[in-house]
């Protein structure tokens, strides 16, 4: 066990080199690493907004949008039915909550009803409260009237439904920006908190405004059907059967114009499965790239085959961004938009689509920068108790275990390097549950040493020689040492995998620090143990444990 090959002397003695040199930086302003040469690691450590600050933005949802958006969609489903079922109507409407339709013959009602009761679904908790509430009730209205009216638990769950998928948007958002460990909660019923760290040293309204731009456009890309007749109008026109007058986005070339559209999109935003942006071959002009999932490639598929000669109108949040004519079937699914964007709109936009549109616009109410949530005096605080604790440590291991304890100390500032090393190569945010971790495996590496020399010092109460007891006692302390940080790793994993945010950072740092820890109590003190033993029988002297 005392045995390290020259090989492996070299391994650890670069493992250890490596550390230092990727950690170094953190202990230099950026300013001055920047300046290093390129082949230099310039990686630091990212701080938290609990120790930076960053921007600080309350959005709140268009709960009136998502009704329409609800009942429109609802009214599309009543015709598709009853056309399905070979049922003729008379009339649709929306009305404050609900659907009417009337049918063309009285004798029609009961498989009318029938069709249309299938869009009244159980609501998805039905399951654990025993209930029997629905999403929507069907009524009949006199001989040849139907009512299809949301129900407020509906309602409820369908709002729930949304918020929970606009977080989940703002956070793919946010992090394709380059945001770590940002903080979004919901805030009540229909709004959503977001906290994002500063990128720079100072909290800026740079960081409010960036944010802004991501998150303030609901980023819903629809294909549309132009009217047959009044595709084009000089004027904006009423609503009149399923068709609304929709405004030229500011990038189009009918700036200022309206187009006539039917407001139930061909295809929606709920299909996109990818966006990037690049630059046209022809024009070199920046462009953003699509592509639909199946479901969605053949409806556009099915939809231009219907229509080839005719023009179908490309909608971003309201506003056409252009309406090209349909010159032949576009099967592949994919596609691509362009409009006047800059290379920055462009990628904003990409990363808008990609991570889903906004099931309703999100409207900032609030909007500020935050500073560090522990404040300056008591990070200034922590720094200090971490340093007297440090030092307490390092006095008490020497004091109890004399030159092993020096090897013990060596061993815990080469885990502590390598910690650093590890999550700044990794990209890793530092926040003060991160801290924790950090302190917490530091402890845990002292543990380390002390299971391998008190194992030492059983060995020789035992009768066994120095170097027997040396080998002996980091041979069997190994196993204990390793079943104890496995279960540890276990609950790190199950940290990492049901927790967010500062939870997940906590996690992270522990299980760095777990392997860390074992390698260098293993393997690094092992290895300066091995050095010295080797060193004193080099002298011609008898080995005494100092311990």
């Amino acid at each position: 066990m005392l045995y390290f090959s020259p090989s492996k002397i070299v391994a650890v003695i670069v493992a250890c080199l490596a550390a230092l040199i990727f950690a170094s930086p953190n202990f230099f302003e950026k300013s001055t690493v920047d300046a290093w040469p390129s082949w230099m690691p310039k990686q630091q450590l990212k701080l938290g907004l609990d120790l930076r600050g960053g921007a600080h933005l309350l959005l709140t949802m268009d709960t009136k949008e998502l009704r329409e958006n609800m009942l429109d969609n609802l009214r599309e489903d009543v015709r598709a039915n009853l056309r399905d079922a070979k049922i003729g109507t008379v009339g649709t409407g929306v009305t404050k909550d609900g659907v009417r339709v009337r049918i063309g013959r009285p004798t029609d009602m009961p498989a009318a009803l029938k069709a249309l009761a299938v869009l009244s679904q159980p609501l998805s908790n039905n399951f654990i409260t025993g209930s029997n509430e629905r999403n929507l009730t069907v009524t009949q209205q006199g001989a040849n009237g139907i009512e299809l009216k949301l129900t407020e638990a509906g309602l409820k769950t369908r709002v729930s439904d949304a918020m929970a998928g606009a977080i989940e948007t703002v956070r793919r958002r946010v992090d394709a920006i380059g945001t770590t460990e940002p903080t979004i909660a919901r805030q009540g019923e229909d709004r959503i908190l977001v906290q994002a760290p500063s990128a720079n040293k100072e909290t800026s309204q740079e960081d409010v405004d960036k944010l802004k731009k991501v998150l303030g456009e609901t980023a819903k890309l629809s294909f549309h059907e132009v009217h047959p007749t009044q595709g084009f109008p000089s004027e904006k026109l009423p609503r009149r059967g399923g068709y609304l007058s929709y405004e030229a986005h500011e990038s189009s070339d009918r700036a200022g114009g309206f187009y006539y559209l039917k407001k139930v999109p061909v295809v929606g935003g709920g299909d996109l499965v990818n966006a990037n942006p690049g630059f046209d071959q022809r024009t070199n002009e920046p462009i953003i790239s699509f592509r639909f999932n199946q479901i969605g490639a053949r409806k556009f598929g099915r939809f231009t085959a219907e229509n080839v000669n005719r023009p179908f109108a490309i909608v971003l949040d309201n506003k056409v961004i252009s309406a090209p004519n349909i010159n032949e079937p576009i099967m592949g699914g994919s596609g691509q938009i362009s409009g006047g964007f800059t290379a920055e709109a462009a990628n904003n936009l990409a990363i808008q689509l990609k991570s889903g549109a906004l099931p309703a616009k999100l409207t900032i109410v609030e909007e500020r920068t935050v500073g560090p949530s522990l404040g300056a005096d008591s990070i200034a605080s922590g720094q200090l108790a971490g340093i007297v604790g440090i030092i307490a440590t390092i006095c008490l291991t020497i004091f109890v275990y004399g030159t092993f304890g020096i090897f013990a100390v060596m061993g815990l500032i080469v885990n502590g390097f390598m910690i650093v090393a590890i999550m700044s190569a990794i990209g890793s945010t530092l926040t003060l549950p991160g801290i924790a971790g950090l302190i917490l495996t530091i402890g845990m590496a002292v543990d380390a040493n002390v299971l391998i020399y008190e194992r030492i010092r059983e060995e020789l109460k035992s009768g066994k020689t120095a170097i027997n007891a040396i080998d002996s006692g980091f041979g069997r302390a190994m196993v204990t040492i390793f079943d104890s940080q496995l279960t540890t790793f276990a609950a790190a994993l199950i940290m990492f995998w049901l927790g967010s945010g500062p939870i997940r950072g906590f996690a992270v740092t522990l299980s760095i620090g777990i392997f860390t820890s074992i390698f260098t109590a293993v393997t690094v003190v092992r290895l300066m143990v091995a050095l010295w033993v080797r060193t004193t029988r080099g002298k011609g002297k008898n080995v005494q444990v100092p311990i």
